[in-house]
């Protein structure tokens, strides 16, 4: 049996947009503990898409999250000394820390040849999931195709 769960920690609302889901992407985002720069990076970020698309940065926000949470993932589970990936349906919470963190991971790797900051690495990457392309919607759609590819121990979810 395990131990008692942690109790899950409020994350405050960010300064500009008054929006939990912000303040999420920032603190993901923050290196070194370094806020105000992790909140300029993303905040600049959210501006070139709003800028770009004539839209408002949170609606854009709330669009490239949805496009990249997954609905299915791969959990390792051990029967009978063999382990199995059964697929199981991901939370909402999970969902969209998944996608937060895809989102930055995939910022991150792109090269820093074309892009000079942060921000703008960040706001292509939006760009990108928007269009249905980029490494973040690919992640969701690897887990998609693993979850598909072992649905045949499904039946080992309990």
């Amino acid at each position: 049996m395990r131990a008692k769960r942690f109790p899950r920690r409020d994350v405050k609302a960010d300064p500009k947009f008054n929006s939990v889901v912000v303040a999420r992407l920032i603190n993901r985002a923050m290196r070194d503990g370094k806020k105000t720069a992790a909140q300029k990076q993303v905040y600049g970020a959210l501006d070139l898409v709003a800028q770009t698309l004539n839209r408002k940065a949170l609606d854009v926000l709330e669009e490239v999250l949805q496009q990249i949470t997954p609905q299915m993932e791969v959990r390792s589970r051990r029967v009978g000394g063999a382990s199995y990936q059964v697929p199981m349906p991901v939370s909402d919470r999970r969902g969209s820390s998944l996608a937060i963190r895809w989102l930055i991971n995939e910022a991150n790797k792109r090269s820093n040849r074309s892009y000079h900051t942060f921000a703008e690495k960040l706001a292509a990457e939006m760009m990108d999931a928007l269009k249905e392309e980029g490494g973040a919607f690919q992640k969701k759609i690897t887990t998609h195709k693993m979850a598909d590819a072992n649905k045949a121990f499904a039946h080992f979810r309990w």
